[in-house]
């Protein structure tokens, strides 16, 4: 292998970024932050469950404007891309559950390495070893169902229960070839029954929409009787409100992880800012209050809940979403079954 002057530099500098991501202290963190008054960051989904911890982070660390845009990952990334390719990057850092961005972020040296204090206990899959990116929540894809429309006795158990004819009409989910978290839960079920499965999920007439929150409020309001595309935050969120909403994971069939993955540009308008901000959120106080599974495996599940470790669940979303031809073979051929994405959901 032939390394050039420049490449080896280049290298030379991220492993020093390494070594010294991590040596300063949140106080002095804080003190160059306040300098920079600023902090602009992308969440993946709604800003909602961001809004209240943005609050509580600007209180404990007055002086720190703190702004954040919501939306689809696929979408946000692409303003990124075009703020890079102007040379006007406007974000500091985000939040997306499309975790292959920050793969591929990473490979064209445009992210800043930083470990912030409990890098360590985050599950070792769901972080970048040079601390390029690292998720700061683990969301898993579980069944919902309607308390008022669906018995105990009748709650879905595994992939082949959401065949019955009683569910006829009444399922919805996220259309997989449009939403990665989605496509990957797809991918599982075929892969374990077989794409017959597919033929008799579609002639049981289910609905697809865009985002999981709309997923979770149709369900709740009664719309649908039950999905197996439920997210734990967004159907968890709407239990929380008192809405006749349940979650169920199954015994049968893997449950799927996929994460909140952040990481911070290397050339982020307010980098301290930044790594302050990721410094607080991934501490252990803030990560026991997310409403899903914290990626550190040294924080409890949220309440009412058992460790993710003990459930079936399929962890391999990142290595399954980076096979570019696998995921682009897929998303064809779902597509062929649900139709374009037409009754678009959102995610507020």
């Amino acid at each position: 292998m032939i390394h050039t002057k420049s490449s080896l530099a280049l290298a030379a500098l991220f492993v020093l970024g390494v070594a010294n991501a991590g040596a300063e202290t949140v106080e002095q963190l804080y003190e160059k932050a306040k300098a920079e008054k600023t902090l602009v960051f992308y969440a993946g989904g709604p800003t909602a469950p961001y809004e209240a911890r943005i609050k509580q982070f600007q209180e404990k660390f007055p002086g720190i404007q703190v702004s954040v845009s919501g939306g689809f990952s696929n979408v946000l990334n692409q303003r990124i891309e075009k703020q890079m390719a102007d040379g006007k990057l406007e974000v500091d850092f985000a939040f997306f559950q499309t975790v292959q961005d920050f793969v591929n972020w990473k490979k064209r040296g445009v992210l800043l390495p930083f470990k912030p204090d409990g890098f360590e206990q985050i599950i070792p899959n769901l972080r970048d070893p040079d601390g390029a990116y690292m998720a700061f929540a683990a969301i898993t894809i579980a069944y919902a169902y309607n308390t008022e429309m669906v018995k105990p006795e009748g709650v879905p158990k595994s992939a082949l229960d959401f065949l019955k004819p009683e569910f006829s009409g009444k399922l919805i989910s996220v259309y997989p070839h449009d939403d990665d978290a989605a496509l990957y839960l797809f991918h599982l079920i075929v892969k374990k029954y077989g794409w017959s499965w597919m033929d008799r999920y579609m002639a049981n007439k289910p609905h697809f929409i865009q985002g999981h929150l709309p997923v979770a409020r149709a369900i709740a309001e009664g719309k649908m009787a039950a999905t197996l595309d439920a997210t734990i935050t967004t159907a968890g969120g709407q239990k929380r409100q008192g809405k006749p909403i349940e979650i169920a994971f199954s015994a049968e069939d893997e449950t799927p992880v996929f994460t909140v993955t952040g990481g911070i540009f290397k050339d982020a308008p307010h980098p301290n800012a930044a790594k302050l901000f990721l410094s607080w959120y991934l501490a252990k106080e803030q990560q026991s209050r997310l409403g899903t599974f914290s990626a550190r495996l040294d924080v409890p599940p949220p309440q009412g809940f058992k460790p993710l470790t003990s459930y079936k669940i399929a962890n391999a979303f990142r290595e399954f979403i980076t096979d570019d031809k696998v995921v682009a073979d897929l998303r064809k051929r779902f597509e062929a079954y649900t139709g374009p994405a037409v009754n678009k959901g959102g995610v507020r």
